[in-house]
This record gives structure tokens, sequence and C-alpha cells, in this order.
């Protein structure tokens, strides 16, 4: 019944969102280069709905995917069966887009990590005194090693996420690890932002860098993986340096996790389950 209840109020707030659209519109005088409004369409409607509401609709259906996963049984070990793609040997520094390219084909949406990487967002390195942020883009050289680069956060990959599962992302970052472990017991892997040994990191391997938005925390050990289960003692994930369903010590991986600031980005099913 609670999981009932939870689609059935979302659903009704969608409706009053859309009914409050529409009376807007027939009220809605007409611009000036109109000599008289245009008239009343639904299907323009619902289309100016999605648009101008598609951050309050992120928002209701991200909350909503929380809470209802929430109902799920509290399994103890989970094991999603995800393709495995490796980031080697045409993008030595895509683990990110990488790990979204295993998210987005276990979604059911095909789109290759070389298409991904030309999609996403890029910073450059170094400029006018200035590195560039990850929280903005891919910084440097993503496909040559001879090139200075870094790699991209969650901001930027849960907005190429969008452009393929609309109103489907959920942006998990900053949340505790159990909102990670929920996403998995509702059946969706998870990409989450590490490092490459995946435990905490001495605070000599960080760096501070002055960016045009202000400081930013970096590793050259960073990295990303899809996760794809977890039991008692063990996270599993596909690494795109390695193979599919490696494992690492739980509580070493939950806190380097938090060490790069707990971001993490999954997706639901539309509606929310």
């Amino acid at each position: 019944m609670r999981f009932s209840k939870k689609k059935r109020f979302v659903w009704f707030v969608l409706f009053v969102l859309m009914l409050v659209l529409i009376i807007a519109n027939l009220k809605m005088p007409g611009g000036s280069d109109r000599s008289k409004r245009q008239p009343f369409s639904l299907s323009s409607s619902i289309g100016r709905f999605f648009a101008g509401a598609g951050a309050a609709i992120e928002r209701v259906t991200q909350d909503t995917a929380e809470a209802v996963s929430g109902g799920h049984s509290q399994a103890s070990h989970v094991l999603i069966d995800v393709p495995e793609i490796r980031q080697y040997p045409e993008l030595p520094r895509g683990c990110e887009v990488t790990s979204l390219a295993m998210l987005l084909e276990q979604a059911g949406v095909r789109v290759g990590k070389m298409e991904l990487a030309r999609q996403i967002k890029t910073e450059p390195y170094y400029q006018n005194g200035q590195f560039g942020n990850p929280n903005e883009g891919f910084v440097g050289s993503m496909t040559d090693r001879n090139q200075r680069g870094y790699g991209v956060y969650h901001e930027p990959l849960a907005r190429l996420a969008r452009d393929y599962l609309p109103y489907q992302i959920v942006d998990l970052s900053g949340k505790p690890f159990d909102a990670v472990l929920e996403r998995l017991r509702a059946g969706f892997p998870v990409v989450v932002i590490t490092n490459v040994t995946f435990r905490p990191l001495p605070k000599s391997d960080f760096q501070t860098w002055t960016t045009a938005d202000g400081p930013v925390t970096v590793t050259n050990m960073e990295h990303a993986v899809l996760v794809t289960g977890f039991d008692q003692n063990q996270i599993f994930f596909n690494n795109p340096l390695g193979g599919k369903n490696e494992t690492a010590d739980k509580t070493a991986f939950i806190q380097a996790w938090q060490q790069m600031g707990s971001q993490a980005v999954s997706y639901h099913k539309w509606p929310f389950f």
C-alpha cells in the first residue's frame, strides 16, 4: 500500500501542475507581435509544461524514485548483470564516460563511449592562470596521454545522461552511501567517482586547484566505476580499467567515495519504478 500511495501522490502532483499550466495558457494575453491571442492548443500547452517545468519534474521524480526505492527489500546481497565496457585504448582518461556508457546500456540506451566523449562538456586544463573545473566539464584531454588532462565530476555526467534519459536520472551526490545501496536493491547500477585504489588516500595525494568558479579539490588518483552490487563485506563494480564485477572492501570503498565528495549518478524507470 505504501508503494502505491506514493505513485498516486506523484501522479496527482504532476496532474495539478499540468492543470495550472493549461489554466494559465487560457488567461495568457497575446504578445506584442500578435494582433490576437493564439487559439488554445493542448499539445502546445503540454509541450510548454514539460519545457518550462523540467527542473520541477526532475526534482519530483528523483525524490519519488528515492522514496520508492526505500520500499524494496533490505537485501544483504545484490549483483546486477551489466555488460562490461573498457576505456582503453581509445580513452586513457575516459573512465567517467565509459562508466556512463555501461549504465546507459543497462538502461536500454545504445550509445558508445566515444559518442559520449564527444558530447560531454569540456574545460581547458589550464588557461589564464586558472585550472579547468571538473564540476563544469571534462578537464583537459581525454584521449591523448601526451597532453595534460584530469577528469570530470558528477554534474556534467548527470547533464549528459539526461540527454538520453530525460527525467530519469537520479543524482545521489552528497547523500549517504545507503542511497547508493537502495538504488542497487531496486535493480539500478550507479556511477561513482572514487580513486584507483578504492581505499582512502593520504592527504598528500590531494591538491586544491584555483578555477574560475573557486577552489576545487583534485587528485591524480581520481577514477570512476559502475557499481553493480554489494554483500556484507564487499562492493562489486564494473571497472573501465579492469573487468566485470571486480570487488573491493566495502568499508574502504565507501570511505574512498566519501573522500571524493560522495558523487554518484544513477537512474530510474519512467515513471518511478
